[in-house]
């Protein structure tokens, strides 16, 4: 005998409750039309003692969800939340009438209702709507998780997106912060003349970072396509077109791990400026992250992960190879290009060592191993290796390095930006170097991209960008350790919701 699962009966409750409103004519109606929203309501009015608010008879009509409910006889209280705020109101019979009053209690928790009525203030002093009228919007099918334990398992969370905001305000107030972010940085470009631009999602080369790329197919044209890792060729095509200040907040995907910091889609912000260059870049990168600070943090100190971020205090400038010694005594300056000294010490550390890395790579590993993670403090790393950098502009007195910076904060890379390679004849054969990688098994390596090459043939001016990880940054300042929580839904391996 198959046991009964007590959640599918209170299911089929309600559904059958929907069913008797369906006869009615009463289900899923659309001409109640809210006149504000509980936010705002409570902005106004909050300030009200009881006998003002009694004078002032203010009204209101309201419609949101119901998340609690306190049955009293002949009156109740219930809270509702319209996704902006959560408000008390109360319901009595002699208010609403015998119809609506018994219509008020055979509704279900996570029930969305319009009601109308007027603001007073209870015993407690808790602003409550009186209700004079109120009408069922919209049946909630599936019972809400039980409110005293509410919604924490992270995988149905982010599953179940929909259940986490309904269960959890603080997930929307992150979602907002997040919109803000966005909101911030494109008023501080656009007010220093950057104009907002849209390059191809699709492209017919993965050019712009070194990573892998989704391959995809055009039917009608007959061509393989692949999803933008980086619009960053397309960006810097805009500035041999004449358009010295552009941006894109956009969308890449690589095909690549997911962890707490990587989600195979995720949110960049691209900015390149003519006659920029890297330390031209890293100020205006350190201006948006004070601003970004200030505006959506409140302010320029603040906690992340047990440790309180400064950015109030210029952003510290260290070269990579200064940063490595520092953090390995054992590691001489002369030795931080010696490639055998190098991978000695990756594998004296149990790090794998790149068969056909040079030592710029291994450097790097090093780097992102050992040093990384203890950047808590916004630090721009300096002087990257050639080698790991091709479309970066090679240092003038030292043409093994690239005038290109990254900037860490709690530990992470957030930021990454550098001096332009303009230099058609240059950059061609930085394409031939990671074509040969390519050949050689490196399928991260870049594509010989010859139309951008052509494009650097009409004369490029010299010049900065960046490029900003928005999804670190939503986690750096809403409080996130995994970047889960500020990707609304997440890439997960598929599953059926529960059957039932």
């Amino acid at each position: 005998m198959t046991e009964k699962n007590p959640r599918t009966d209170l299911v089929a409750e309600r559904r059958a409750k929907l069913a008797r409103l369906r006869e009615q004519g009463f289900a899923y109606p659309n001409d109640f039309r809210p006149d504000t929203n509980i936010e705002a309501l409570v902005g106004t009015y909050e300030g009200l003692d009881a006998d003002a608010l009694e004078e002032r008879a203010v009204p209101a009509h309201l419609a949101g969800r119901m998340m609690t409910r306190r049955v009293m006889g002949k009156a109740s209280f219930a809270h509702i939340d319209d996704g902006s705020a959560r408000m008390q109101v109360f319901v009595k019979r002699e208010d609403v009438g015998e119809e609506a009053y018994a219509l008020f209690k055979s509704l279900d928790l996570g029930d969305i209702i319009g009601i109308e009525g007027t603001l007073f203030r209870t015993k407690t002093n808790e602003l409550t709507l009186r209700v004079t009228a109120l009408r069922l919007i919209s049946k909630c099918i599936r019972p809400l998780p039980e409110k005293f334990h509410g919604l924490k398992d992270p995988e149905l969370r982010y599953r179940q997106r929909y259940l986490d905001l309904i269960m959890n305000p603080d997930v929307r107030e992150m979602f907002r912060m997040r919109a803000e972010i966005l909101h911030v940085a494109r008023g501080l470009l656009d007010a220093r003349g950057f104009i907002e631009v849209e390059t191809p999602m699709m492209q017919p080369l993965a050019g712009g970072a070194v990573a892998r790329p989704f391959i995809t197919h055009h039917n009608a044209l007959d061509i393989p396509l692949y999803m933008r890792i980086a619009p960053e060729l397309y960006l810097k095509r805009l500035l041999v077109g004449g358009m010295p200040l552009v941006y894109e907040i956009n969308r890449n995907f690589r095909n690549e791990g997911v962890s707490t910091r990587h989600n195979p889609e995720f949110t960049m912000l691209e900015a390149y400026q003519a006659y920029g260059n890297c330390d031209s870049m890293m100020g205006l990168t350190e201006e948006l992250f004070r601003t970004l600070a200030a505006d959506v943090k409140g302010s320029l100190r603040f906690e992340y992960a047990g440790h309180e971020l400064d950015f109030e205090s210029l952003f510290a400038r260290i070269p990579l190879g200064e940063a490595v010694c520092k953090a390995i005594p054992e590691l001489d300056k002369a030795d931080t290009r010696n490639r055998e000294r190098l991978a000695e010490l990756l594998r004296a550390r149990e790090i794998a060592v790149p068969e056909k890395a040079d030592w710029g790579k291994l450097l790097v590993e090093l780097f992102e191993h050992v040093v990384e993670p203890a950047l808590i403090q916004p630090t721009f790393i300096t002087d990257y290796p050639r080698e790991v950098s091709p479309l970066s502009r090679a240092q003038d007195d030292d043409p093994e390095l690239v005038d290109r910076f990254e900037l860490f904060v709690g530990g992470r890379e957030i930021a990454n930006g550098f001096s332009e390679l303009n230099d058609p004849q240059e950059q061609a054969r930085r394409f031939e170097a990671q074509a040969r990688e390519r050949e050689g098994g490196d399928d991260e390596a870049m594509e010989y991209d010859l139309d951008y090459v052509y494009s650097l043939e009409y004369a490029m001016p010299p010049a900065g960008g960046v490029g900003i990880g928005i999804d670190r940054v939503a986690m750096l300042l809403t409080g996130a350790e995994s970047i889960r929580e500020v990707l609304l839904f997440p890439l997960l391996r598929p599953q059926a919701p529960p059957a039932d």
